[in-house]
């Protein structure tokens, strides 16, 4: 007998691995089969695919001058490079946006414009970084291969640095200034026009001049000012304190600051000194320039030539020249010299250039003879080449250009839930949208003014509000609701109001007795199928000051006219205090299609009285929608004037409630892990409840226990993975839904909406490396994890006796 229990043993426990085996190997085919797909991010504007079928000639071919401007260009490189080997490739003659190579000096086209407020360079240089949407280079080290001329980049609106500088240098240089395009290297705060770090310009105080205090003499008969009799020592000593205060209050702001600026401290660049950018230098001399400066053509802003952003120049070039930097740009451009004339520190390629050479010393010039330095002059001056006209348009800005149509802002972490604010400086009409959670539903308000009772429409979102109000629309004179999803197929509702006999003296306190008086209130209702179409109502109109009311049904199958009933009301009492009966000519009837005889007094009485009734809970419900614009007018201007901003409860510097809350939320865990410690974790308690009673327990209810342990850990780990698949899948659709949008309106996009847009894409494809990282390592670690609960059930003191044969 015990060798066939022994033998009955063994079975079991080879069963017992056989079912064990298998649940492995379906926990790791149900995890094999959850697969990720990362998205492809939309790619960005591409410039190959612009319509150029209608660019002149001009823009397809080069002329015989500029051919043989390219071929003195490539000699030009050629002996700069056989020169120095060292530099880098000279920016010369890139791809236009036809695939032509034309030279940079003639892809400059100096224009003025006839705009007073374009003369000078500080308002070029802000239309250009206002009406343009930066793009950044292709590659951060090395010039572009193509460079559009500045009609098509201010037809698309958008451009890299060399479109924007030649742009820019165009305008300049046709309003009277000596300005150049600049190859050279930038930090990569100005290349990426990074301002995150730069003081907002609207928190630029304008210095205010201060106005001398005229004191007023004395009158001979003035009443003398009471003596003051309070203690000076006293005086004193409150002043030394608040002083005290103001020096700790002072001290504690400055290392605040301080720690602030140290936090913010941009990380080092691997790419410093080495990211090529281009912008505008303008010399001194033409138009009153004092001292020469820098132009940053994003941003509009002026540098110094000695400013530390910029860090190197490899070449200048204006309509007339090209220009090579030879100086050693080790410490930046703040030891460069900008005599274009010299030729030493700038080699020039054309010798039909406007800048003077530099002088020789006297000794050497007596040495030199009159004749032959003429000769000399003669022989250079046939040798020269001028440079050809530019190949691009003339630059044509539209006044539409310059004049602001409408206004754009967006908000993020708002209280109130404003996202974007838009106004239409035509019709002086501003729109605010709301994002989902606003107190009162709202998702959009339009409107010139917040005065009440003046035009405006208020949107709602429907599924968050019990009426199911949609919009509401309102001007003094009337009133329009939509609805939508109401169990009473109401969906419009019009109301139309009256002239006040007298005015309250305050609109915001909205009472029944100061209301707008109602005329008529008109309701549509979609169709109910659970009734008869002749006697579903389709339109109801209470016309208050006539009293009288109309019915209107929707109309049958197969017929084109709707049955139609006329209430007219009456007092139920007349001036001798008797009741009146309802007669046949308080109310009028139309039925289509039908013979019957119309339906009885009584009916049409009872009828009659409950549309009273429903005309007198309109007016309420009326009194109701006119008391919530007013209240919600009152929330919007508390709302504006506070212009709070949610704080996350991460953000513990900032949220004071949620520091608490962090506090309370350690020490509880705190106490929780203590109390851990003390009592291990049972994870056999929650089946040994279901067992009941423990102490007799049999290896079969041994072997169920421990099934059922493995079985819902199995569940909870696939679960899991389920879960992380579940957050991949809805972050991969909205990165593609964005993707989508970003398509629809890339051409009509700010540079702050593609500012958001990347930053969008680069968040959410962090966030499903992140969930993919998760997933896989959920996937490696499920089974190792199951192997080991299987191991700790099995050296349980609980469970070793019954299943030390199975092991």
């Amino acid at each position: 007998m015990e060798v066939l229990r022994e033998q009955g043993e063994e079975e079991e426990e080879e069963k017992e691995a056989f079912v064990i085996s298998d649940e492995l190997q379906d926990l790791e085919e149900k995890l094999s089969k959850i697969q990720v797909h990362i998205p492809n991010v939309v790619s960005e504007f591409d410039w190959s695919s612009i319509d150029t079928s209608q660019l002149p000639a001009s823009y397809k071919t080069n002329s015989a001058k500029e051919q043989m401007l390219l071929q003195l260009a490539d000699n030009f490189h050629r002996q700069y490079a056989h020169l120095c080997p060292d530099r880098e490739p000279l920016f010369l003659h890139p791809l236009n946006e036809c695939g032509v190579e034309k030279f940079v000096s003639t892809t400059v086209r100096p224009t003025l414009q006839p705009y007073p407020e374009m003369y000078n360079w500080d308002g070029c240089a802000q239309f250009v970084s206002d009406y343009l949407t930066m793009e950044p280079l292709p590659s951060p080290i090395t010039p572009p291969n193509y460079l559009p001329s500045p009609t098509t980049t201010l037809k698309y609106q958008r451009g890299n640095c060399f479109g924007f500088s030649v742009l820019l240098c165009s305008l300049l240089i046709g309003a009277g200034y000596d300005a150049y395009c600049v190859n050279g290297y930038a930090t990569r705060e100005i290349c990426m026009m990074d301002e995150t770090r730069e003081v907002c310009p609207l928190l630029k105080k304008s210095k205010e001049i201060l106005k001398e205090e005229v004191k007023e003499k004395a009158k001979k008969y003035a009443v003398k000012p009471p003596r003051d009799l309070r203690s000076k020592f006293e005086l004193q000593q409150a002043a030394k304190k608040e002083a005290g205060i103001e020096a700790a209050e002072e001290k504690k702001q400055k290392e605040e600051e301080e720690r602030i600026m140290e936090s913010e401290k941009p990380k080092p660049d691997p790419l410093y000194g080495l990211r090529v950018h281009a912008w505008v230098l303008v010399l001194s001399g033409k138009r009153e320039v004092p001292e020469s400066f820098f132009i940053d053509p994003f941003t509009a802003n002026s540098y110094s030539t000695t400013d530390d952003h910029f860090l190197g120049i490899e070449s200048v070039w204006n309509h007339k020249n090209y220009w090579v930097n030879m100086q050693d740009c080790w410490n930046g451009c703040k030891d460069l010299t900008f005599d274009l004339g010299d030729p030493v520190r700038w080699e020039f390629m054309l010798l039909g250039t406007d800048k003077p050479l530099l002088l020789l010393p006297e000794e050497e010039e007596e040495e030199l003879a009159d004749e032959d330095f003429d000769d000399f002059d003669k022989e250079e001056e046939e040798k020269g080449f001028d440079m050809p006209s530019s190949w691009v348009e003339p630059i044509q800005i539209s006044h539409k250009g310059t004049r602001v149509l409408e206004v754009k802002e967006w908000f993020k972490n708002r209280e109130d839930m404003v996202n974007m604010r838009q106004l239409n400086k035509k019709t002086e009409v501003t729109t605010e949208y709301f994002s989902p959670g606003h107190v009162q539903g709202l998702k959009a308000h339009i409107y010139k003014t917040m005065d009440p009772e003046t035009e405006r429409t208020m949107e709602f979102y429907s599924e968050t509000r019990v009426d199911g109000l949609q919009k509401r629309v309102e001007n003094a004179q009337e009133m329009t609701e939509y609805f939508e999803g109401r169990s009473d197929f109401l969906h419009y509702r019009h109301t139309m109001f009256g002239k006040r006999t007298k005015r309250p003296q305050s609109l915001l306190v909205n009472t029944e007795s100061n209301a707008r008086p109602i005329v008529q209130i008109k309701e549509q209702f979609h169709r109910n199928p659970e009734k008869p179409a002749d006697e579903d109502v389709a339109e109801r109109i209470f016309m208050v000051l006539e009293e009288r009311i109309m019915l209107t049904y929707h109309c049958k199958d197969d017929y084109i006219t709707a049955s139609k009933k006329e209430f007219i009301k009456r007092k139920d009492v007349d001036n001798k205090g008797n009741k009146i009966i309802m007669t046949s000519d308080m109310c009028i009837s139309y039925q289509v299609g039908s013979f019957e005889k119309n339906k009885k007094l009584l009916h049409l009485y009872e009828m009659m009285l409950k549309l009273m009734e429903a005309e007198k809970q309109l007016r309420h419900q009326v009194w109701e929608s006119e008391t919530e614009v007013l209240e919600i007018l009152k929330i919007r201007e508390e709302e504006t004037a506070a212009s709070k901003l949610t704080v996350s409860m991460y953000d513990t510097e900032r949220n004071e409630k949620s520091k608490q809350q962090r506090e309370t939320m350690e020490r509880l865990m705190q106490e929780e892990r203590q109390r851990q410690v003390e009592q291990d974790l049972d994870y056999l308690a929650p089946f040994l409840i279901q067992m009941g009673s423990t102490e007799k327990m049999s290896k079969w209810q041994a072997l169920r226990l421990k099934e059922d342990c493995l079985s819902d850990f199995k569940h909870r780990l696939i679960d899991k993975a389920n879960l992380i698949q579940a957050r991949f899948e809805k972050e991969t659709q909205e990165l593609q839904k964005k993707q989508q949008w970003y398509q629809q309106n890339q051409l009509s996009m700010t540079l702050e909406d593609e500012d958001a847009y990347l930053t969008y894409c680069s968040d959410a494809m962090f966030r499903i490396r992140i969930l993919e990282i998760r997933l896989n390592r959920h996937k490696e670690l499920a089974p190792q994890k199951y192997i080991e609960l299987e191991e700790k059930l099995c050296k349980d003191p609980r469970l070793a006796e019954y299943l030390k044969f199975y092991v």
